[in-house]
């Protein structure tokens, strides 16, 4: 699942009265048609006894298999994942239409468990493929069964230095959904049935997070303080899943002899550490020049020196107040896939003519959005919570990058359509480039081009500022967790210095604020995850420079990487349009193009 940085990040506009349109939900039955159906129950049973026949048709001899025989291992092992797999998408989007409901929380808990007991019987085998040899495992690679698995592989040895004896694997694997998941599942429902009072009502969490961007300054502070102080008084909890799943990562990073806490993830995303050290430094030198010198910028637009935190997104004093109909939003985004490419507006109708979008706000709803890819014998669904602005529609935009791409990718078969984070990323902001830079060519008066050039800055620096801040954060809390717990105040102040540098000087803040970290599902979720979306929001603005300047057969070349999925690295992916993400100055030239609409704001009339 690839969850939105719109949830950790960006804090839309919204008009809960506004008129949207007719709005899509999900059609879950293309998976399966109810929880207590028969073709769930029989999938289930079906992969338990094949994990069973698979178990005992190799265990303890897979290195023995010539190549041609071990390349159908391979294609059965991948038939049994992915229907565990589909059962588990539906378990997730199910629950993540209604957190709140006890009676799909027990299904979303009991198939987790159902499926980490069948998978359990699977866990030998990539651990005895990682065992070969590399001579030997060279040669079999020569029969063309294998071959075509050779970057699944490849990957799955990549973890060969970490990987523990199969009776501590099978051991962690059975301890998951009553470890990682079960704190993971406390967070997301603890934050589902959190209400915040504002006024006269109490609002969910994605509510309360969308007044943030209200025009009128008394409903932003009012939001602002309501969310830091329901988060203040739920602070314990959430210091104390946060402490028991660092040192839950702590233990698996001693046992497997990670480097440090970020290695497991760039190992998983396929990029170097070094790779991953150079964009951070690059985008934490950049601070003065784009975040500081924005939110001066913005401060004055304000009428001072300093910004409140809760105007950080907020519209600015004389721009329109403009929502979008679901259709309107649909026509937008797919209008500029269209110019760039009809296949990719093709692709993209799909999910507005099949019920692959499910776009309302609802109380229980997981808040935010995310693209969640499901299985190659299905498709992809989005989650979204529209509310009518022009960041939903961005939103929609990046998501439905996320859908293609997982779409296009899906014709390389379950175990080889899945994509690194740094290059899904990469898809889902082209994908809104796209969007944004033919609104941006077609706009012709000056005061809305300057509004939707400061919505794309400060999505930017939502996309690379902030994120990479959050994984400083992440960084510096795993770091002082192995040393001891970190208690709630600790964590505010980390929380305070990594803020009040990233963001700058012109930024005020308030001691509510200190809690802000707690709502961030990412850092419960998915470790680390965060960088990915400054790596994926660098690359494409250079990507884009290359499609500006005219590179012959970019679009072809572009679905092509779309259609690679996991089979290559972003070396060999980038390699056609002239880009490398090893140089150290291709992170500058990305951020280059953020610093230039920034000038560009500054030379503009006020």
């Amino acid at each position: 699942m690839s969850d939105d940085r719109y949830l950790a990040a960006v804090e839309p506009e919204s008009d809960p009265g506004a008129d949207l349109g007719p709005l899509p939900e999900w059609d879950l039955t293309d998976l399966y048609p109810a929880p207590d159906s028969k073709a769930l129950k029989d999938d289930l049973e079906a992969a338990a006894a094949a994990a069973k026949v698979f178990a005992k048709d190799f265990r303890t001899h897979v290195a023995e298999l010539d190549g041609d025989r071990l390349g159908a291992a391979v294609a059965a092992y991948e038939r049994i994942d992915e229907t565990l797999s589909r059962v588990m998408s539906y378990a997730q989007l199910l629950h993540s239409k209604n957190l709140e409901d006890p009676e799909i929380g027990k299904f979303y808990q009991g198939v987790q468990e159902r499926v980490t007991d069948i998978a359990s019987d699977l866990l030998f085998f990539t651990l005895e493929l990682n065992l070969i040899e590399p001579g030997d495992m060279e040669a079999k690679l020569k029969a063309p069964a294998l071959a075509r698995y050779a970057s699944w592989v490849e990957n799955s040895r990549a973890f060969r230095p970490h990987q523990l004896d199969e009776d501590m694997e099978r051991l962690l694997n059975d301890k998951h959904v009553a470890g990682r998941a079960a704190w993971t599942r406390l967070f997301d429902e603890t934050m589902a049935g959190l209400r915040f009072p504002f006024r006269d009502k109490n609002l969910t969490n994605a509510e309360i997070l969308h007044l943030l961007s209200d025009r009128d300054s008394g409903v932003r502070r009012d939001a602002a303080r309501s969310l830091g102080q329901i988060l203040q008084q739920n602070i314990r909890l959430f210091a104390h899943v946060t402490n028991t799943l660092a040192k839950d990562k702590e233990i698996d990073d001693r046992w497997r002899h990670y480097a440090r806490p970020t290695s497991a993830r760039n190992l998983s995303n396929r990029v170097e550490d070094e790779v991953v050290d150079a964009l951070v430094s690059a985008v934490r030198d950049a601070y003065s020049r784009l975040s500081h010198r924005y939110y001066k910028l913005k401060a004055g637009w304000f009428g001072g020196e300093k910004l409140d935190y809760w105007d950080r997104n907020a519209p600015l004093p004389d721009s329109e107040d403009r929502t979008l109909r679901w259709d309107e939003a649909r026509e937008t985004v797919l209008s500029a896939y269209a110019a760039f490419d009809p296949e990719m507006a093709a692709v993209g109708g799909r999910f507005f003519e099949h019920n692959w979008i499910d776009a309302p706000a609802r109380a229980g709803k997981s808040p935010g959005a995310f693209a969640h890819p499901t299985v190659p014998s299905a498709h992809p669904y989005i989650l979204l919570n529209y509310q009518g602005k022009v960041r939903d529609v961005m939103t929609l935009a990046h998501e439905l990058g996320h859908g293609v791409h997982q779409v296009l990718a899906a014709q390389q078969g379950h175990l080889l359509a899945d994509t690194p984070l740094t290059l899904a990323e990469t898809a889902s902001v082209f994908g809104e480039m796209l969007t944004f830079r033919r609104l941006l060519d077609r706009e012709q008066d000056p005061r809305r081009r300057r509004a939707m050039l400061v919505g794309k800055v400060e999505d930017m620096l939502n996309t690379v500022v902030r994120q990479i801040a959050l994984f400083e954060f992440e960084e510096r809390v795993h770091a002082e967790r192995r040393t001891g717990e970190v208690t709630a105040t600790r964590l505010g102040d980390i929380w305070m210095e990594v803020q009040e540098r990233s963001l700058g000087p012109a930024l005020r803040f308030e001691d509510v604020y200190r809690t802000y970290w707690a709502y961030i599902p990412h850092f419960i979720h998915s470790p680390f995850y965060v960088y990915a979306y400054a790596f994926g929001d660098c690359l494409v603005n250079s990507l884009f420079a290359v499609y500006q300047s005219g590179h012959p057969g970019f679009q072809a070349k572009y679905l092509d990487m779309l259609r690679a999925g996991g089979t290559k690295h972003h070396k060999e992916l980038l390699a056609p349009f002239g880009l490398d993400a090893t140089d150290p100055a291709f992170w500058s030239r990305g951020l280059d193009v953020l610093a230039g609409f920034i000038d560009e704001l500054e030379a503009m009339p006020h």
